[in-house]
């Protein structure tokens, strides 16, 4: 086991990319990502690198690499909610010096196993080799007493599963998910080519800041495909946590057969998210498990329900019927058929909903059972669908975007009675809640 005294020093330390090291004596094969990966980086990092600016002055609180290391700063208010098996909390935080929002996760490290040690660390390395503006890593990362604190910009309107459970139940408009998506498309582009498989991708992990940058989480989940400084096609590496994937995972991952999976599991991961969004429940999610990987591996897929408007066969000849049953190529499983027991929180749609030929067409290509008929992100991005998406918003326009859903912090961020003060305890303080401990986003 690795040494406690080195992963929680009684005194405050900030974890340097070095610092990471002394989590475990064990050899672990993602440290030594520098040197297997060709570095695109600078690619994404000049100003025209997100089709969508902010005339209001964007992501200027997105920003918090300026902020101190040090716990007693930060006073602690609502919680988020819960991370990484439930071992890490999520709080909304306020830096005392400079009074900005941030959100911090606190794990208490003398829970956790070996392999769940390696894994923070894994995370944390790869927060400070990723460089995208659609990306949510942790640019302030260190430790107090046993607690490891983890700062990232706050998301003032959460992810995109809190706002469909509170905002959205029936669903996205289709300008709202053209506006997520098109940002988790930039970051998945950017981690293919860096040589990454993210694996995780689903509405918990789209999260929106409140000036509207768009951010994908979830890098616990991400795995390398460089082997020997080469970036291979496939890998066959189960992720952790599976179960809880299953939903959103591709039939080649679930198969874990000879011929493993590559990045393009990633795009039928967002299409099952399109549906999600589209309809506000996650397909497959009323089955047992057992059941949902065996429709899966026989070729069933995901339709939305609802009467296209004209005939897809215009587009590549894919057609969608009222039923849910598609043309031929095995089951179908409608969105919007899902029960109430699999998704209480949630209530059911009146009625189905008309949708795009355009997004029929993104979700059916992206949820081709064969992984090579699936189109990369780079392709996806220039798909018809994505035209309605704005280069340039003003505050107006995305406000009128987000409607009826309003930003964290905006009420009264000041009210003492959400706040607590930090403590030198290995424990994290119990202060008094706003919010029930429902997740607004799963940052794990």
């Amino acid at each position: 086991m690795p040494s406690r005294e080195a992963l929680h020093p009684h005194e405050e330390k900030s974890m340097s990319f070095l610092d990471c090291s002394c989590i475990s004596p064990t050899q672990v094969q993602p440290i030594s990502i520098e040197d297997q990966y060709e570095d695109v980086s600078h690619q994404y990092l000049s100003s025209d690198v997100s089709e969508c600016t902010f005339a209001w002055g964007g992501a200027g609180s997105d920003d918090i690499t300026a902020l101190s290391a040090n716990s007693a700063h930060y006073q602690l208010l609502s919680e988020l909610g819960k991370g990484f098996n439930n071992l890490s909390q999520v709080r909304m935080a306020r830096h005392t010096p400079s009074r900005q929002l941030v959100a911090v996760k606190n794990t208490n490290l003398d829970e956790c196993t070996e392999d769940e040690l390696l894994q923070l660390m894994n995370e944390v390395l790869l927060s400070r080799l990723f460089r995208h503006p659609n990306l949510l890593t942790s640019r302030l990362v260190f430790s107090s007493c046993c607690q490891l604190w983890v700062l990232t910009p706050l998301m003032g309107y959460g992810s995109a599963d809190s706002l469909l459970r509170t905002f959205f139940p029936d669903g996205m408009s289709e300008s709202l998910i053209a506006y997520l998506l098109h940002g988790v498309l930039k970051a998945l582009q950017y981690l293919h080519l860096m040589g990454y498989v993210h694996r995780g991708v689903k509405a918990s992990h789209i999260l929106l800041s409140g000036e509207g940058r768009v951010y994908l989480s979830g890098l616990h989940s991400v795995y390398s495909m460089m082997r020997d400084g080469k970036k291979v096609r496939t890998v066959y590496d189960m992720p952790h946590h599976s179960p809880a994937l299953l939903p959103w995972l591709s039939p080649e991952l679930l198969r874990q057969d000879l011929h493993g999976y590559g990045v393009k599991s990633d795009i039928y991961s967002l299409g099952i998210v399109v549906c999600e969004l589209v309809s506000g429940r996650v397909p497959f999610q009323d089955m047992p498990p057992t059941q949902m990987l065996l429709q899966k591996l026989r070729g069933s897929h995901c339709c939305l329900l609802d009467v296209a408007p004209s005939p897809l066969g215009e587009l590549r000849g894919l057609k969608v019927s009222r039923s849910g049953v598609d043309s031929g190529i095995g089951e179908s499983v409608a969105t919007g058929s899902l029960t109430r027991t699999a998704t209480a929180e949630r209530p059911q749609s009146p009625a189905p909903k008309n949708h795009s030929v355009t997004l029929h067409n993104l979700v059916q290509l992206c949820l081709q059972q064969q992984p090579d008929c699936r189109p990369s992100a780079s392709t996806l991005l220039t798909h018809a669908f994505f035209k309605q998406v704005k280069r340039h918003h003003t505050r107006d326009s995305f406000l009128s975007l987000m409607y009826p859903a309003v930003p964290l912090g905006v009420s009264s961020p000041d009210d003492p009675h959400v706040s607590c003060s930090p403590t030198p305890s290995c424990h994290p303080p119990t202060s008094a809640i706003a919010h029930s401990t429902e997740e607004v986003w799963d940052f794990s």
